[in-house]
């Protein structure tokens, strides 16, 4: 069966317990930080986060995509690039979650993960690299990777899942980035400072939440068949080819 589902470039690539292994470690690495108090907090974390995105590239180049995928994954990285710097003057309204959402539920997860992290990279050229851009890349990677697992098990076919995981994406980029700067520059670290770091951002990752419902309503249906109409010209889906091969295994 591996053997068949190497033409596409979802199926093959790192094992999934890698990737998995490598996204888990940075939520772990910063609670553990945390609760050891760890004073080089900020360049542990950032490195875990460093090397976890450069994972999960290599994990996406070793899966071999081919031109079907490749072409729409950096087309939509650098829609998302530019949208977010013409969304720019309006705070937390930018389209990157809900765009890596549709590239995740149709390209697959590897590609989800590539146009958030590629987006963030690609549109920090405008606002400034630094030290948050891997954790900008990981955080909208993550939103795109999940987007890809929630859609493998037919999750975001219903409404309601999408746009909850829509809105849900942004708190989670929210929680990753402020997590961030609570351990790299709340000092001494307290629950009360945690606390009022969250609370100053929680409204605008609200915002960011019902702006990225507000643009999976806009974009979902007509990209998404935009989309695979671009894959299926250039050969099968990849989705449907593994649903094959499947088939012809059993």
């Amino acid at each position: 069966m591996a053997r068949r589902m190497r033409g596409s470039g979802e199926a093959v690539g790192l094992p999934v317990v890698v990737e998995v292994l490598a996204l888990v470690a940075v939520p772990v690495s910063m609670a553990v930080c945390a609760v050891l108090d760890v004073e080089a907090t900020a360049v542990l974390t950032l490195l875990v986060t460093t090397l976890a995105v450069l994972l999960m590239f290599a994990s996406y180049e070793a899966s071999r995509p081919t031109l079907r995928q490749l072409m729409p994954t950096v087309v939509l990285g650098s829609v998302a690039a530019v949208g977010r710097v013409l969304f720019a003057p309006i705070p937390d309204v930018k389209p990157v979650s809900a765009i890596a959402i549709v590239a995740g539920s149709v390209l697959g997860r590897r590609s989800g993960f590539m146009v958030g992290a590629l987006a963030a990279l690609a549109s920090n050229v405008f606002f400034g690299q630094g030290a948050w851009t891997p954790w900008q890349m990981y955080a909208w990677g993550l939103v795109g990777y999940l987007a890809g697992v929630l859609s493998d098990h037919g999750a975001l076919r219903r409404g309601w899942v999408l746009y909850a995981y829509g809105f849900a994406s942004a708190l989670l980029y929210g929680l990753l980035l402020n997590g961030w700067y609570c351990l790299g520059f709340v000092r001494p670290l307290t629950w009360q400072g945690v606390l009022l770091a969250y609370g100053a951002g929680l409204p605008l990752d609200v915002v960011h939440g019902v702006a990225t419902v507000a643009f999976l309503v806009a974009i979902w249906v007509p990209w998404r068949r935009s989309i695979q109409r671009v894959v299926a010209k250039y050969g099968l889906d990849p989705r449907e080819r593994r649903a094959s091969s499947a088939e012809g295994e059993g």
